[in-house]
């Protein structure tokens, strides 16, 4: 089975290289395209929403930080076109649920730590983006560093 438009999704760490890297030598044979997505938190999502100040700042902050890391990905790999790199906010499952059925993307690829236990029993990005995605998901496991 050969996909055609192949949507990752990064977390704009050095980690997110080996999956960036897994995802354009599968798309390579085929000159499937490639998509890069990050999703930017709500800073009220990640404290909870009880936080009783202005975060509006700090959350520009980081969805400018967000960009230029974006952007750094976007010269390192040539491979992926402008405007094929993906920069919102929200809730990363939803997120990158609805951009793999607006762009018609037929394969999601997440990278995975492959946690067990408690770990593993409180969910993951990579998890998360598995159940009721619109298309295959790849995770690439990715080696921890002692």
């Amino acid at each position: 089975m050969s996909y055609e438009h192949l949507l990752v999704a990064v977390d704009l760490t050095e980690e997110c290289d080996p999956v960036i890297k897994r995802a354009m030598k599968l798309a390579e044979p085929t000159g499937a395209k490639v998509s890069l997505v990050h999703i930017v938190e709500p800073m009220a999502m990640a404290f909870g929403g009880d936080v009783p100040m202005d975060l509006s700042q700090l959350q520009q902050q980081q969805f400018d930080q967000a960009k230029e890391r974006m952007q750094r990905l976007f010269l390192k790999y040539p491979g992926i076109q402008h405007g094929d790199l993906h920069l919102t906010y929200g809730q990363p499952r939803q997120e990158i649920h609805q951009l793999a059925k607006e762009h018609n993307c037929d394969l999601i690829v997440v990278g995975s730590h492959g946690r067990h236990g408690l770990a593993l029993l409180l969910g993951s990005t990579a998890n998360d983006v598995l159940h009721g995605a619109p298309c295959d998901v790849l995770a690439v496991r990715l080696l921890k560093k002692d």
